[in-house]
């Protein structure tokens, strides 16, 4: 990253009423000199909402199209990286847990997994258009922004107590480093196998194996990416069976190999996930709680 290029980040925690549903609302300043851009790439992640003020990036999913001059960007539950490269600018950006999908968005997950789009001519995520038109005023103001952040979501949606339940035990299970199966998540949440496959593609995008196979991939990029003096052989997950294991799911969720990607600028990424560590105690949003809290590493 040029030493010109200047990258802010602060988290907020969604209040008491709401930690359910979202990771966290957080707003991001990048300031680059003119001309120039910074490139980046998400990791496997939940959905998530981002509305901007100033430049609005390029964005895209593998070999997707690319989304050009959107001020608010919505993606899907993703299994793979998704690239972006913007200029200045400033943006909102707000992560959906899988209860925040089923109760805000409610569409079946698993039909818009790895989708990255226009927000507001998207009509899954219709709903939040009032918030992307009011979000800024004439001059940033943090507090206000978030003040109507909180009060937009406040009055959208009804919560679902039955289903938020099934929901909320099927996370619980998953972020537990202790379960390493299909077989394990079933016992944990104590249903059936077909509904908990009714739940994970509906609610989290993807097949229960795949969602566990991502929670021990992230693991272990996480664990690198705030301490790379550990090398990927300190990094990997108790769960991998060798590295070479590990290398495959590399391959799958980041398309490209654990040596390519060290070897790549990381501008943005670094600076949230360490800031969100120190904020939150959890580098990345898919290691988040049921309740929008980092789990226990203990």
């Amino acid at each position: 990253m040029s030493p010109d290029v200047s990258i802010t980040v602060r988290f907020h925690p969604p209040p008491e009423d709401l930690r359910r549903y979202f990771t966290t609302f957080y707003v991001t300043e990048i300031d680059v000199p003119d001309g120039q851009l910074v490139e980046d790439a998400l990791q496997p992640e939940w959905a998530g909402l981002r509305f901007f003020s100033g430049a609005s990036p390029d964005a895209w999913v593998g070999q997707g199209a690319v989304v050009s001059g959107a001020t608010f960007i919505a993606t899907g539950p993703s299994s793979l990286p998704c690239h972006f490269r913007l200029g200045t600018t400033r943006f909102w950006g707000i992560g959906l847990l899988p209860l925040g999908w089923h109760r805000y968005v409610g569409k079946p997950a698993c039909d818009h997994a790895n989708l990255v789009t226009d927000g507001a001519r998207h009509p899954a995520f219709a709903a939040f258009t009032p918030l992307a038109d009011r979000l800024f005023g004439t001059a940033p103001d943090e507090a206000a922004e978030l003040a109507r952040i909180i009060s937009f979501f406040r009055g959208l949606g009804e919560p679902d107590p039955n289903e938020e339940a099934r929901i909320v035990a099927v996370h619980g299970a998953l972020i537990d480093p202790r379960i390493d199966s299909v077989a394990k998540l079933v016992e944990e949440v104590g249903t059936g196998q077909r509904t908990i496959e009714r739940l994970c593609q509906r609610h989290f995008g993807f097949s229960p194996k795949l969602l566990l196979r991502r929670q021990r991939f992230m693991r272990s990029l996480a664990q690198f990416m705030l301490d790379p003096s550990l090398k990927w052989i300190g990094a990997i997950d108790g769960h991998y069976h060798d590295q070479a294991q590990f290398v495959r799911d590399f391959h799958q969720f980041m398309d490209m190999t654990p040596r390519e990607y060290a070897a790549l600028p990381h501008p943005v990424l670094d600076r949230f996930m360490h800031e969100r560590a120190r904020m939150l105690r959890a580098a990345v949003q898919t290691l988040d709680s049921p309740d929008g809290a980092a789990p226990d590493r203990t």
